[in-house]
């Protein structure tokens, strides 16, 4: 029997929601930019932020292509992200923002596609029936 697209997608949801509510966590509350006193202007984000969100979406990913979800851990997590940062930084005046969000897509296509990769490679022969193993 077939599945419908609603039930196929409806386990993907969290894939969705996680990074939109990992980027709130660990960088929707950080909004200023720092001056330093040479008159340099850095932020808004630190590094660890930045660090602890992709660690953060790293073991959804990792979970979704160890069970064979490659495409939608790839894209579902690539449009929460991209719509985090389109929600976040839509604010600027200059319509530089477009140019932040477009990389912060390419950047997660990339990155967790590269995620899937290692992850299905390194559980593919953990897997019952995977190479090596008898069905017996």
């Amino acid at each position: 029997m077939r599945r419908k697209p609603l039930e196929s997608a409806l386990p993907l949801l969290p894939l969705v929601l996680a990074p939109v509510a990992a980027w709130a966590a660990w960088l929707g509350w950080d909004q200023h930019r720092d001056v330093h006193p040479d008159g340099s202007v850095t932020g808004p984000y630190e590094a660890w932020q930045v660090i602890g969100l992709v660690l953060t979406l790293a073991v959804p990913v990792w979970w979704a292509a160890s069970r064979r979800r490659v495409a939608g851990a790839v894209l579902a997590t690539t449009a929460g992200l991209t719509f985090a940062a389109g929600y976040d930084w839509s604010d600027d005046s200059s319509g530089l923002f477009v140019i932040g969000v477009g990389l912060v897509a390419v950047a997660s296509l990339v990155g967790t596609s590269a995620l899937c990769a290692v992850a299905t490679s390194v559980t593919r022969d953990r897997r019952p029936g995977g190479p090596g193993r008898t069905g017996a």
